[in-house]
């Protein structure tokens, strides 16, 4: 995708707003399970549906899970914070509001790094805040809506950044930075398709050089980094051409139809005073000691970033290599472990990164998944570094471990895999392959030495690709020196 979507002459101005479902065992205000895929309306009770007298009672894992995320983005944690009111009408909202953070929200003024093609670039984090989810309407019956509340409850985190990104490219990057955080944390499990990660993208145009931002139009509906990308593309391509046609740009939210590859007109954007927030009466306000703090800090684990630049300079990778392994936390223990086991780094990553996650992704499987294990691959690793069998002959070897779960040993044992390394077949082989190309040992006897890769290959194709590469090049070059 193009970094410059807006053109020479205008400058696109975005800002993400993420919402974050927590992996809680419970709602935020009560105690109705938030596991995924429950019949409609099962997962409910007096306080999610917003009976008469029912009053909430905060989830304090929520609280933990939303200051471990800040924590991961190098937010300030306030002190105290309290819950607001935002009061809106809407078929799945059954209480006509929403419980949500306003002006004093649990954290301020982070940070997240992401990569760009003109290198590093920091997205400020402006506030993370804490609030409820709201239902799901349901248009799939004809001329009738259905709401189901099961999500209506879910703890919710909002991660709003700063407008600092330029491009849809560079959104796509926040995005995807913001999920490895998350799931690197165990706070969400970045599901985009089952809504556990959403985001609404705030967009304007501005001619470059000027310093007054654009009309905002608010984006909604887009579960997937693909479509973030897309709708953003499209509609800085609109405003563009609205300006330049001299039209109005309105503020206002629009929904992205990815059928048909275009933004639509929602409704005129809010402001925060047509909310008429007000301090949520029924909760108390949340202080957080600093030693809660702490506590807190001292659970992260490694972040994605500090093990990326490990993995470059402890085990000698590529950054590419690099990025690709720490992009999955799961992927990343993965490989430290066969690593661990003897196997060298960037070997280990060769067959992560191709072997590995080419199976896995024809299988759509999680590398948790994997019946290969770490300790599988250091061994079928080894027996390539003791020549047993050749690297050719090793995938082979790894297509029949991913599919039976067999060892390398047993496998390379039963099938007669084991690499030629006898001189005397060699030279038979060898010989075979002269007889059989005459005119092609003359040619390269008068100099056309590109032909040797020829040899090469008839020799391994007379072995069966079990002809050891060093001793049969070694031997080739000997052989067709005459």
């Amino acid at each position: 995708m193009s970094s410059n979507v807006a053109g020479e002459k205008f400058e696109a101005v975005i800002g993400l707003e993420v919402h974050a479902q927590l992996l809680t065992n419970s709602k935020i205000f009560c105690g109705c399970s938030t596991a995924f895929g429950a019949a409609p309306n099962s997962q409910t009770c007096p306080v999610c549906t917003g009976q008469p007298g029912s009053l909430p009672v905060m989830n304090e894992k929520a609280i933990q899970y939303t200051i471990k995320t800040g924590l991961a983005m190098d937010c300030s944690i306030s002190p105290y914070s309290r819950f607001a009111r935002k009061n809106y009408f809407y078929p799945d909202l059954p209480k006509g509001y929403q419980i949500s953070q306003y002006e004093l929200p649990l954290c301020l003024k982070g940070r997240v790094v992401i990569e760009t093609s003109e290198g590093k670039k920091e997205i400020g984090i402006t506030r993370i805040h804490l609030e409820e989810d709201a239902g799901k309407n349901i248009h799939e019956a004809g001329p009738f809506s259905f709401v189901d509340l099961n999500r209506g409850g879910m703890p919710l985190m909002e991660i709003v950044s700063e407008p600092d990104m330029r491009s849809p490219a560079e959104a796509g990057a926040y995005m995807r930075k913001l999920r490895t955080i998350l799931r690197y944390i165990g706070v969400c499990d970045g599901n985009m398709e089952q809504g556990s990660l959403r985001c609404d993208a705030n967009v304007s145009v501005r001619p470059k050089g000027q310093k007054e931002l654009g009309v905002k139009v608010e984006l909604k509906n887009m579960n997937s980094f693909r479509f973030v990308e897309k709708a953003l593309e499209y509609e800085i391509n609109r405003q563009v051409r609205a300006i330049e046609a001299g039209e109005p740009i309105l503020q206002e939210t629009r929904l992205w139809d990815s059928a048909a590859g275009v933004t639509l007109s929602m409704r005129s954007k809010e402001e925060a005073h047509d909310y008429r927030y007000f301090p949520e009466p029924d909760l108390v306000p949340v202080t957080v000691p600093d030693n809660d703090i702490k506590r807190i800090k001292e659970s992260l684990p490694e972040l994605p970033d500090i093990k990326r630049e490990r993995f470059v300079s402890v085990y000698g990778l590529p950054e590419y290599d690099a990025d690709q392994l720490t992009a999955e936390k799961p992927v990343a223990e993965w490989f430290e472990e066969t690593v661990k086991l003897g196997a060298k780094p960037k070997t280990v990553s060769n067959w992560v990164m191709g072997e590995l996650m080419r199976l896995l992704n024809e299988e759509g499987a999680p590398i948790e998944k994997s019946s290969v294990t770490p300790q599988a691959l250091a061994e079928m690793l080894a027996l390539i570094d003791n020549g047993t069998i050749s690297g050719k002959i090793a995938k082979t070897v790894f297509d029949e471990m991913y599919r039976t779960g067999k060892p390398a040993k047993k496998i390379v044992e039963e099938k007669g895999l084991v690499q030629i390394t006898d001189t005397g077949a060699l030279e038979s082989a060898i010989d075979a392959v002269m007889a059989a190309s005459p005119s092609e040992v003359e040619r390269y006897r008068a100099g056309e030495e590109k032909l040797f890769g020829f040899f090469v290959g008839q020799v391994m194709k007379a072995t069966k690709g079990k002809a050891n590469p060093a001793a049969a090049n070694d031997m080739l070059k000997k052989r067709l020196k005459g």
